[in-house]
């Protein structure tokens, strides 16, 4: 029973998660991206105001970026610790079995550093930007920042 349950738990659980913080990492840039385009700079009195409003939301993009690796390492960890438990029980295994179960434990670790390249890869993406706006909001009020 363990052993039918686990598999489905590494592929549609971790790998599921990871699907789901990539979906929200692309839709917090979509947002991010159309909310930088129609900002009005002009409208901020003071630098840290525009800041906190640019930056708003990017902590989740890098909190998927940093953690999605492990989240996939744990999956890794499943995969390899139910292959070995496969091994315990049936000392007749064969080796297709075997590397079957170190496929899908590589398959998350795939995953998950998929996940990370592009939440990084989009949040310093974002960040550029912001830093831009906020060039533009100090050479605008002739300030610099503190």
């Amino acid at each position: 029973m363990l052993t039918n349950f686990l598999p489905h738990a590494i592929d549609y659980g971790i790998i599921g998660i990871l699907v789901a913080m990539s979906v929200l990492v692309v839709a917090i840039a979509v947002e991010r991206y159309s909310f930088y385009r129609r900002i009005r700079i002009a409208d901020f009195e003071d630098i840290k105001s525009l800041e906190l409003t640019l930056t708003e939301k990017l902590f989740v993009i890098a909190s998927v970026g940093s953690n999605a690796p492990y989240l996939g390492l744990l999956g890794t960890v499943l995969g390899i610790m139910l292959t070995f438990y496969n091994m315990g029980t049936d000392a007749a295994m064969d080796t297709g079995k075997i590397m079957t179960g170190l496929a899908l434990a590589l398959k998350a670790t795939a995953v998950g550093l998929v996940v990370a390249l592009v939440a990084v890869v989009l949040y310093n993406a974002l960040l550029r930007k912001v830093k831009v706006l906020m060039l533009e909001w100090e050479i605008a009020n002739g300030r610099k920042t503190v």
